[in-house]
């Protein structure tokens, strides 16, 4: 027979393992690393369509979705500015952080502007319904009804442009806007 002292020690030990691998394998709060690659298919009515260059929202999507959009196809021709979107929010051009505060500004998701540091915190951790960001020091881009807008990757720095092709998303956290 084991002393009761024993089994309580025992049981207490595996309560404390439990914690941690529990919270290991769900999200617990913390942030919730983003898949191999970030990759574009299209889906009627539930992801963003792009033609010519320009995107066009799924028709029922929320109308914070609509105005993300409508925000980043006014980027489209904006050049890469390292620094752009921060001292002046309407800029020239724009860095990869300027273009997500200005995407998420004129959705009526966030005022001012972030740092792509900033947006480690920013919303709620994981994957949105409708908007993605993928966020890792240096850098961040998101997803807007499954259509991504990005600075940097399969191009170099042209600026923010609508992307369909994959990129890679390994050592990024996924945070969202709550509700979306």
């Amino acid at each position: 027979m084991i002393p009761l002292s024993v089994l309580a020690m025992r049981i207490l030990a595996a309560l404390l393992f439990s914690v941690p691998l529990s919270c290991s394998l769900i999200s617990c709060g913390g942030p919730l690393g983003a898949r191999d690659f970030v990759s574009y298919q299209f889906q009627y009515g539930k992801t963003a369509l792009l033609q010519n260059g320009i995107a066009y929202a799924p028709r029922r999507a929320p109308a914070a979705v609509h105005r993300a959009i409508a925000a980043g196809n006014r980027l489209q021709k904006k050049p890469y500015k390292w620094g752009g979107g921060h001292a002046v929010l309407n800029d020239r051009g724009y860095d990869c952080s300027g273009a997500v505060s200005y995407v998420l500004r004129e959705a009526g998701l966030m005022s001012g502007h972030m740092s792509s540091r900033g947006f480690l915190n920013y919303g709620e951790s994981g994957p949105g319904k409708w908007i993605t960001l993928y966020v890792r020091n240096g850098h961040v881009f998101l997803t807007v009804a499954g259509l991504r807008i990005d600075t940097g990757w399969g191009g170099g720095r042209k600026g923010p442009r609508w992307q369909t092709g994959s990129r890679p998303g390994k050592g990024h956290i996924m945070r969202h806007p709550p509700g979306f």
